[in-house]
């Protein structure tokens, strides 16, 4: 397969292809003062790529949160579904390389930690819901990432064979399970990974700042 010939495109979400990084660490900050508890540093960092339930396990243990694992996911959607609907938006370019990639024959799909309630709204919000072939959440597998059990639904679901597959994702753990999965890996820049952005563009085959950089005369267009 040439970088020009992967069959499907599979995307992150978060920090990937719509710009709601911001909004965790202000949702975690929040939820626990609402418990009498002090945000920790280097939060994010531990639960990167977790899915929404192996995130709610971590706070239970971590913080001692005495709610039912329900109730901590319950209280999450109810406090991010207004961010989703109102707040978070498209990275630049992300609609135009999707429309690109239709024209190409390439399949696509969104292959994403959060939950259900939520990745429903945001699709809603933004349209990005008629650009995928295949949009499945890691609250269907048992392992998140970087374990490559998402992505791989993803591609079966695609009917493409995992080696023919291009993730485009922004954090090392995601990276990580594109590549378990046997697939090659895009990594896209984001504010909030900054401080680890060597390591993520060591990892990853291609590295763009922006989607837009993959737009223009289809000749131009590597991946």
């Amino acid at each position: 397969m040439t970088k020009e010939g992967f069959r499907a495109a599979i995307f992150d979400l978060d920090g990937t292809i719509v710009d709601s990084m911001w909004m965790w660490r202000d949702i975690d900050i929040e939820y626990l003062k609402r418990h009498g508890l002090r945000y920790e540093e280097g939060l994010q960092q531990a639960i990167e790529g977790l899915s929404f339930h192996e995130t709610a396990i971590y706070f239970k243990e971590h913080f001692g949160i005495p709610e039912s694992l329900t109730e901590i996911q319950n209280e999450w959607n109810d406090m991010a579904m207004e961010y989703y609907r109102t707040k978070v938006s498209v990275k630049p370019g992300v609609l135009e390389y999707l429309t690109s990639l239709r024209e190409r024959g390439v399949k696509t799909g969104i292959a994403t930690s959060n939950s259900w309630p939520l990745l429903d709204a945001v699709l809603d919000a933004t349209g990005l819901r008629e650009y995928m072939d295949s949009i499945h959440s890691a609250c269907e597998i048992k392992r998140g990432k970087p374990a490559p059990d998402i992505y791989l639904l993803v591609a079966k679901d695609l009917g493409v064979d995992p080696s023919e597959c291009m993730v485009f994702e922004d954090i090392i753990a995601g990276i990580e399970a594109g590549h378990n999965a046997g697939m090659r890996v895009c990594s896209v820049y984001d504010v909030h990974s900054e401080e680890q952005m060597d390591e993520i563009i060591a990892r990853s085959e291609y590295h763009i700042r922006s989607f837009t950089e993959l737009l223009g005369p289809k000749e131009a267009v590597c991946i």
